[in-house]
């Protein structure tokens, strides 16, 4: 048994990553052992059985056994236990109010996700001002709190632990849809949001390459690990390593990149 929480994981999840950012910010990593779940393969049954079924991750498991699920629950419990002052705002209104912005990042997640994994090319348009919706009320929620800031506070904090991840991920709409926030007031404040957290030393965990690589699936409508017609490997297999890969094609409305073109085989 160990005597260490254990968080069962995805390396490249952005919902695991968060966790990741939280302990580097206390500088205690040591501090929970992180296990690598492969989602190309069946789930451990084992896993399985602690989890009562459940496969989203991440998963923390108590050195007692206890097991907690959902990211934005672990990641508060963390910053309750886990030593090296509370990354969460200790004033109750600025707690309220971070909070108020982490209720956010829900639609913005499902909206960035639907535009990649958007089909339809004549639906393009549809998903774009969806998410540029969401990212001018990120802009109007900052400018209300903290309008000459660059963080929402005065710090990287809880927020920014659950939205970095996200930026992150989004870097495959920059690249398969060649996405940029539009330049002016309504999104100002938050591009520079956005580029402050990207370039924060806690949030280093992956790379632009590596996401681009491992979501190609999603470009193509296939998430979790399933299988585009006529491939036989998952974007998201560590192996061989993503490193070694060439960069995917970007035109996902027409064209549908083999496994070797990919470079799984």
């Amino acid at each position: 048994m160990s005597i260490r929480p254990i968080v069962h994981h995805i390396p490249v999840c952005p919902f695991c990553q968060r966790l990741e950012i939280l302990l580097a910010l206390k500088d205690q990593r040591n501090e929970v052992e992180f296990r690598v779940v492969d989602i190309t393969k069946p789930r451990d049954p084992e896993l399985l059985a602690k989890t009562r079924g459940t496969t989203a991750l991440p998963v923390l498991e108590l050195p007692d056994g206890r097991i907690l699920k959902e990211s934005l629950v672990i990641l508060r419990y963390l910053d309750e236990k886990i030593p090296g002052g509370q990354v969460r705002r200790g004033d109750a209104y600025e707690h309220a109010v971070e909070n108020m912005m982490i209720t956010r990042e829900g639609p913005f997640t499902g909206a960035g996700y639907m535009f990649v994994m958007n089909q339809d090319r004549a639906r393009r348009d549809e998903h774009l001002e969806k998410i540029l919706t969401i990212y001018r009320d990120l802009n109007d929620f900052l400018m209300e709190h903290n309008p000459d800031g660059t963080f929402l506070f005065d710090s990287f904090g809880l927020a920014e632990a659950v939205f970095t991840p996200m930026f992150m991920r989004f870097w495959f709409l920059d690249y398969y849809e060649d996405f940029e926030l539009p330049a002016g007031p309504a999104y100002d404040r938050v591009r520079a949001w956005r580029a402050t957290c990207l370039e924060h030393e806690a949030a280093q965990q992956v790379s632009q390459e590596e996401i681009v690589k491992y979501y190609y699936d999603y470009a193509k409508g296939f998430g979790n690990g399933a299988l585009p017609e006529g491939r036989s490997v998952s974007s998201f297999s560590f192996e061989p390593d993503w490193s070694s890969r060439p960069w995917p094609p970007r035109g996902k409305y027409a064209v549908s990149a083999t496994d070797a073109e990919l470079g799984l085989i």
